[in-house]
Order: C-alpha cells, then structure tokens, then sequence
C-alpha cells in the first residue's frame, strides 16, 4: 500500500478578473452578519439586482461565521452558481473568523458539484494581516481540504465530485509575492498530506522498515541524503533505550537520518520526531478501547516527514537534519520489563518502570545523536503523554524548551498559521519525580504534572544546545467519524523554517508582513 502520489488534487491560481465576470461552477463570496457585503460580493450584488441582498434578508443565511448558502442561476454573472459564506460580525473579523469561512468554503468544495471554482475571501482584509498571509493561508486550507487519503477498498476509491481547480480573485495586480505566497501554502498543504498518509497507514503496512523506504524514497525525489541504521547499527552506538522500545516485535528497529543541505556552512536545525508505529503498551498493555488508534504513535515522525518534504518542495535556503527513531511496541518473551535498566547512548542509565513510556526512551537517544550536527537547534515532535491531552485537550499543541527565544519563534509560528502551541513550565523542582533507586533515573514521574516530567526526562538528553519539545498527544489525530491523521505541527514547524529562512526577526514586524 503506497501513499498519495499526488496528495494536492487541486491547482491553484490567481486572477484579477471582477467577480461577476468570473467564469465558474462556483463563485464563492462573502457576508457579514447583518448583510454587510465586502467589495467582491457588493459587485455581484450590484450586477444581480440584489439577488444576494434579498437572500440575506430572507435569513437564508445563518449569521455564524463559516455557515454556508447554495445559490443557483444567479442573473448579471458569468459563474453558475454562488457560494455565499457568513464571514460573522464585521467587529469580530479577524484570524479565527477568517479561517474558519474559508475552512467552510473549501469544506464544501471538496465534495461539491463544480469542478472549477472562483473564490473572493482571500480579498477581504483581515486586521493586522497582509495580503500575502491570507494568500498562504487559503491554499493552505483549500489545498489541504481537497486531502483524500488512499483507503484500501474493494471497489476501489470514488471521488466523482469536488475542486480540481480553484481561481482566487484579487481586485489588485497579481504580483509575484502573491504568487509566492500560494505556492507556500500548497507546499505546506503537501507535508501536511504526506505526514496524514504515513499516520492513516495501518500499523501492519506501516512499521519501522516502510519508514525507512519511505524516508529513501522522498530522499531520491529531493536529493536528500538519507542513512538507516539497523539494529546491530544502534547497538554499536550504544543506544540501548531506543532498542529497548522495539525488542518484543518481530518488526527490527530503525534509526532514520535525512539531510537537506541548501544552506551553506550554516549549522543545522533538527528535526526529531518519535516513530513508534504501533504501541501496544508493551507488558505494560494498553486498555483495548481504542487500541486501533496506536498507529497514530508515529505522528511526530510523520510530521518531520512532511516538514522535510515542505522545505524541499520550496528549496529553502537552510540546512535541516530529520532524525527518526522508529520502533514498534510489542508485548513478547524479548520484551522490555518494568524494572528493566537500560543504558542510553548518552551513558544515563534508567530504569523503564512502565514500558508504556516508551517514546521519551527513543528519543533519549536521538537527542543524543543530534549533537554531531552541532546544531543551531533541535525540536522534538511527540505524542508522548495523555497527561497533555488532559491539560489542554485537542487544540493546542504542548511545548516545552530550554531557550526562550526559541519558544517564542516558535509560539509566533503557530499563531501565524493557527496551530497553535501554549508553553508548559520545566522547573528543577519537577526533576525529583524521576528519581530510581537503581538507575540515573526512571523512566515515569508518576500521574501529576504527567507531560512536564516526560519533558524534563528528555531534557537531561538536551544537553549542550537550544531544544524545543511538541507533544502532539491531543492534536495529532482526531476520533470518531472524521477519524484520522490531523498533519500537526507540519504548518507550525514549516512557518518556522521559512521565517528561519527569510531570516525574520520575530516579534519586531507588523502580524502577516514578512522580511524583504
């Protein structure tokens, strides 16, 4: 089973063409509560007699923002049908409002009946942001909500309806900012796929080897060196607690190195993301309910997939390191025991009181290798504790770090894009949960402050550069009907680097502009 090869099914281009002379299955516009219409919509207002006035007085349209009305033959236009969508209280239009009608239109798009659409929304200004944000912005979240992924079936995938080419319709010049802008959000749409496809995977198609061919074939597609160190490769670099996670599966461990080097002599940034591509728990099993949803243990990984994938897609000038230690978590007669000592690669010694604390152990030793690359910095990605997903849910994403300039670069990214990190505290005083009687350290701080100690266990790893930790626990994947890979913190991550790589100085710009 193969991921998307072409995970965007939707092109994207820009047009100063008036909207009424727009030529389209589907027009999209916009209106605020109360019948406020922006320009685009004032001008097919204008051309229709009113027709989109008298629908909004009628109340056809809800007033909550992202709500959505169907309008067909409308008279004085060149579209076939108009895609009205409620852009909320005027007063109130801002990011999160904005996002949310276009999330809505491209929400309905994607299994709408047009096949070519026009769209005005990312001409509406949004307070404190450019016209480059909201550009980035929208094909980002068209491109994204056009994402299938290639579900084994009988009958094979049908997908008879939805976008395949959408226009967004500027009423000023179509520079080559713009045109830069769209081109971002469709490479960042795409490392959001391909990190979605690696977490949809089923856990006997996705192991450790199908990441380490997937990390050589996106290596041959962009010309990134890619290493694979097999067990008997870990083990001569000491790097007992990573193998220790892996030992009771059939499926071998992998220690997975990509480098992208467009930045000169210039130090790396890496890039870890925990890759246990199914967690059992180990002898420490997991409950039953919901055990299905332990492929998505990988999700820190795919997003280092998926941001790599980005970075090379636009040919950032940096250099950035993916480091992915990969490993399935199996009960068995060779599994790792609770008591178990295990030495990590940096010499630490811990004693694993819970196997179901298995990442933070891979990681250990990945933030150890990261240090040969004398980094400019290193940034975790993990699913790590279900204490996070407590504190603060399925929204926000965890983070934690040892420098705070790099938390709030990284703070800035996820609210410039809405994937949105809060920071978590790691004071010494939460290090004295993780004392053993028997090793440098165990492996669990016990059920208080249950994702601060899993931070401040990888934080003895972190030593001697600026580190930075995601648990993604409650943002990685969503239940239920809509149940898949979410593609967090692919957008946060690939922001950062592309500030990084405008050299950007955070914090000293005006919201949405960016460097020259």
């Amino acid at each position: 089973m193969a991921t998307n090869t072409k995970p965007n099914m939707i092109d994207i281009e820009l047009d100063s063409t008036s909207p009424e002379k727009a030529r389209a299955g589907i027009l999209v516009l916009g209106a605020f509560a109360g019948g406020r219409l922006p320009i685009s919509s004032k001008k097919v207002d204008d051309a229709s007699r009113g027709k989109l006035s008298a629908a909004i007085k009628r109340g056809d349209l809800e007033e909550k923002t992202g709500s959505t009305l169907l309008l067909s033959d409308v008279p004085g236009i060149q579209a076939e049908r108009v895609l009205l969508v409620s852009l909320g209280k005027r007063e109130e239009f801002g990011d999160k409002a904005f996002r949310e009608a276009v999330s809505a239109a491209a929400k309905f798009l994607a299994n709408g009946p047009a096949r070519e659409v026009a769209e005005t929304l990312s001409d509406i200004d949004v307070p404190g942001r450019s016209q480059v944000w909201r550009l980035q912005q929208a094909s980002r979240i068209a491109a994204d909500s056009a994402y299938r992924f290639n579900a084994p079936r009988a009958q094979g995938a049908k997908n008879e309806r939805g976008v395949r080419k959408a226009t967004i319709l500027l009423s000023g010049k179509v520079t080559e900012e713009a045109k830069a802008a769209v081109r971002r959000g469709l490479a960042i749409a795409e490392g959001v796929a391909l990190a979605k496809d690696l977490g949809n995977l089923p856990g006997n198609v996705c192991n450790p080897t199908y990441l380490a061919n997937a990390a050589r074939a996106l290596g041959k597609e962009f010309k990134l060196d890619v290493e694979v160190l097999d067990p008997d490769d870990m083990k001569k670099l000491g790097m007992g607690a990573a193998l220790s996670v892996g030992q009771g599966s059939a499926q071998p461990s992998k220690f997975i190195v990509m480098e992208y080097k467009r930045g000169g002599k210039s130090k790396p940034i890496v890039l870890v993301g925990k890759g246990v591509t199914f967690d059992t728990g180990g002898i420490s099993l997991k409950p039953g309910a919901n055990m299905d949803e332990m492929k998505f243990d990988m999700c820190g990984a795919g997003s280092v997939f998926g941001a790599m994938k980005t970075i090379a897609r636009l040919g950032l000038p940096l250099n950035v390191v993916g480091l992915i230690p990969a490993a399935e978590n199996m009960p068995g007669g060779r599994a790792s025991r609770p008591g178990d000592v295990v030495t990590s690669m940096s010499g630490q010694t811990i004693e694993i009181l819970n196997t179901d604390a298995e990442g933070r152990l891979g990681l250990a030793d990945a933030l150890t290798y990261a240090k040969r690359f004398d980094p400019a910095c290193v940034i975790d990605v993990a699913t790590l504790t279900g204490a996070c997903v407590i504190a603060l849910g399925n929204v926000t994403s965890g983070l934690f770090a040892n420098d705070d300039e790099l938390a709030e670069q990284l703070l800035e990214s996820g609210e410039e894009t809405g994937d949105r990190a809060w920071r978590l505290p790691m004071f010494d005083e939460y290090q004295d949960l993780l004392k053993s009687n028997f090793a440098d350290m165990s492996n669990l701080g016990g059920r208080p402050a249950g994702a601060i100690t899993a931070a401040c266990f990888l934080k003895r790893f972190a030593d001697g550069y600026r580190w930075a930790h995601f648990d993604i626990a409650g943002t990685n994947a969503v239940s239920g009907d809509a149940k898949g890979a979410t593609g967090r913190p692919v957008p946060l991550l690939t922001e950062f680097l592309i500030g990084l790589a405008e050299k950007r100085t955070w914090g000293r710009r005006t919201p949405g502009a960016r460097a020259a």
